[in-house]
């Protein structure tokens, strides 16, 4: 537990303008970023007596080791690099809302040269429209069963639309007219296309145009007599109805807008948000976090904003957005949002009417939503506290191992031998720290000797990054075979623009203007992201017995480190050993250290067999052209297409090789020579049959 008098700055050197600082840790973490109209008044506020600081406070300056802070000159800038590094540091102190579900969407992908309407969830991607979110995907399927009657836009995958393609027949949806069949060229690109932004418009809120021109075609229709046409036009229109009361209208006044409610206790928060569109309910989600610092009603509303709208632009930001409380800064907010909108946005508390009751509906839903998830969570937290307690009783750890490693070494008969790295914070599995290696020392199997040469590795690492920052006290010789740490890769991000970096200490900031551009400025050597084996576990785990085991403290030792915990779960009695003991811990069966413990394993086996998998795949996959230096992928594919096989291509001449469009002539040698040096000494043979092989068209040989 660190002390804050020992990294407090003084406050002559904070400056009283508007900024946004971190909290870091004795790793250089970023444990905690936050923003200031004035940094000298919100920062000293962290130094004050620690009995008078909120216990969650508390906790996050005694795990700091230092603090930093950036200029900006508003405070719009001031929350958009707030949201910046939040988004990129995932400090540990902020509050973080994450999805109670994945949540799908109706998209329509109008990056495609024939878009298609279709259900996603995860990530959105550019240019694709997006609809939603909703409860359920089946909800999603009937509405646009019933819209598919009107706007006939193509659903199917890119392979059944391939396929459609080739054989000249459209799929069953284009024989019954919910498809359009612009496989076979009933329509024109350019037609379906204008098929898709009609759907677009309709399901944006913009129906009554649609249901006014169908009803009118219906009218004319049965004017002229055209009786089965305006029975078609009929139908058609009340499928469009059916699909607009599938979303009730709540608002009147076909407002746009989203609604904000937040339910909450001492520990955690759920926040309830209502898509609003045309005056109908178009979509609903819901988020909920850990309160992992001492915030109110209004922050939690400040903190959803940035993570509803961060990555949003144009019209998926509404014109109204209601909200329990307002933020602490709202005219900062709002503009924030007016320029995401790209025009004026309405951040509000609902007085009355409508708004006002339909803000009381998903008040009721949140409160729900919070319910529920303490219901859930209450037996995780319980249940994952429990193991890392067992697990430290029998190992006879002095705490919690709250970060745990375990490896894994995975090879098929000696071939493509390699190793996994997973990592369990708190219980749970942190997927972004996950590593895996390639076994350098040695050909052929040894799983005792790719363990210690992986876990050695992997903390001469950790080593070399704790010399780079100056955590070693006295400086020490690098282990055997140790390299210099890697640098910075290219392309890295320096000092944002226009603001003015600031660290404790004796120099002060330099100031960006327009004499001094950001790239004049030497970039900090340590940004904060986290580096690869930067950070130290309480416990190693390894997949194996006794010999693993020893393997594994044999490479600790050899590197002076003392204060890491290693054990080894092995699979065929699911034993736990330890170095140095001759009898292996027995946990028992129905032990929750146990269990976390063989999850550990189980997923440290499952990457490291998927890992090696794709190795072994790409070996199998691999031609003669791919050691050719400079031979890229595209230029690979122009040589097979040119010449139709290896096998003709190792036959042609430089001269023919350079005929090939981009091949020149350095190239075209480069190709000869290495098609020359991998020539096969004999045909191959299909034993089953007896029959002389060609070398196919991919290149293999």
């Amino acid at each position: 537990m660190a002390d804050p008098s020992s990294y407090r700055p003084s406050p002559g050197q904070i400056p009283d303008s508007p900024g946004v600082y971190k909290f870091r840790d004795e790793h250089r973490r970023v444990i905690y970023v936050g923003k200031a109209k004035n940094l000298r008044q919100r920062v000293a506020n962290y130094f004050q007596d620690l009995a008078n600081l909120h216990p969650r406070t508390r906790t996050m300056v005694t795990t700091a080791a230092s603090v930093e802070w950036t200029v900006v000159s508003t405070e719009v800038e001031a929350l958009q690099l707030e949201y910046t590094w939040i988004k990129e540091f995932d400090p540990r102190f902020n509050v973080k809302y994450r999805d109670d579900k994945s949540y799908p969407y109706l998209a329509v992908t109008l990056n495609e040269e024939f878009p298609r309407v279709q259900v996603m969830r995860g990530a959105k991607k550019k240019g694709v429209r997006y609809f939603g979110p909703y409860g359920h995907a089946w909800a999603i399927r009937e509405t646009v069963d019933l819209m598919l009657r009107v706007f006939p836009v193509r659903t199917c995958s890119a392979g059944v639309f391939k396929n459609a393609a080739r054989t000249g027949r459209p799929c069953l949806l284009g024989y019954i007219d919910k498809c359009s069949a612009p496989c076979v060229g009933r329509v024109t690109p350019e037609e379906h296309r204008e098929l898709a932004e009609d759907f677009c418009d309709f399901m944006a809120g913009r129906t009554g145009t649609y249901i006014r021109r169908l009803e009118k075609d219906m009218m004319q229709a049965a004017e002229e007599m055209e009786y089965e046409r305006a029975a078609r036009l009929r139908d058609d229109a009340e499928a469009l109805k059916r699909a607009m009361e599938k979303s009730a209208v709540v608002l009147a006044d076909a407002t746009d807008a989203d609604l904000i409610a937040v339910a909450e206790d001492e520990l955690e928060a759920a926040l309830q948000i209502f898509h609003v569109r045309g005056g109908r309910v178009r979509g609903q989600r819901g988020w909920v976090t850990d309160k992992v610092e001492a915030v109110d009603t209004s922050g939690l509303v400040e903190h959803a904003l940035q993570q509803l709208y961060g990555e949003e632009r144009g019209d998926a930001v509404p014109k109204e957005v209601l909200v329990p409380a307002l933020p602490e800064d709202t005219e900062a907010v709002s503009q924030w949002l007016a320029e995401r909108r790209g025009s004026q946005v309405s951040l509000r508390i609902p007085q009355r009417g409508d708004k006002k009751d339909l803000m009381a509906t998903v008040q009721r839903n949140a409160q729900q939503a919070l319910g529920l998830h303490k219901t859930k969570r209450a037996s995780d937290l319980t249940t994952r506290s429990r193991a890392l307690e067992e697990i430290a009783e029998a190992l006879g750890l002095d705490t919690a191992p709250l970060r745990i490693e375990c490896y894994d070494i995975s090879h098929l008969q000696g071939d493509d031998v390699v190793a996994s790295m997973v990592v369990f914070e708190d219980g749970l599995a942190r997927k972004s720290e996950y590593r895996r290696f390639q076994i350098k020392g040695f050909e052929g199997q040894d799983d005792v000797r790719s363990m210690h040469e992986v876990i050695g590795r992997r903390f001469k690492r950790y080593l070399q990054e704790k010399e780079r920052t100056g955590e070693w006290e006295e400086p020490q010789e690098p282990a055997p075979g140790a390299t210099d740490p890697a640098p910075a890769a290219p392309g890295a991000p320096g000092p944002t623009p226009g603001v003015t970096p600031g660290v404790t200490g004796p120099v002060p900031a330099p100031v960006l203007t327009a004499a001094s551009p950001a790239d004049e400025i030497e970039p900090r050597e340590d940004d904060g992201r986290p580096k690869r084996f930067a950070y130290p576990p309480q416990l190693v785990v390894v997949d194996g017995g006794q010999p693993q085991v020893a393997a594994a403290k044999r490479a600790l030792d050899e590197l002076g480190i003392d204060d890491i915990a290693v054990c080894g779960l092995a699979k065929r009695l699911e034993e736990v050993w330890l170095p140095d003991d001759d009898d292996p811990v027995v946990l028992p069966r129905s032990s929750e250290g146990l269990y976390l413990l063989q999850r550990v394993r189980d997923e440290a086996h499952r990457f490291a067999i998927t890992y090696q998998r794709a190795k072994r795949a790409k070996r199998i996959r691999s031609s003669p052209l791919d050691e050719v230096a400079g031979l890229g992928e595209t230029r690979k594919q122009a040589l097979i297409k040119h010449f139709g096989s290896v096998k003709k291509l190792r036959q042609a001449t430089i001269e023919e090789i350079c005929e090939v469009p981009g091949i020149g002539r350095r190239t075209a040698e480069s190709v000869a020579a290495a098609l020359a040096s991998t020539a096969p000494t004999a045909p191959a043979v299909n034993t089953a049959t007896g029959e002389i092989m060609e070398e196919d068209d991919g290149g293999a040989s």
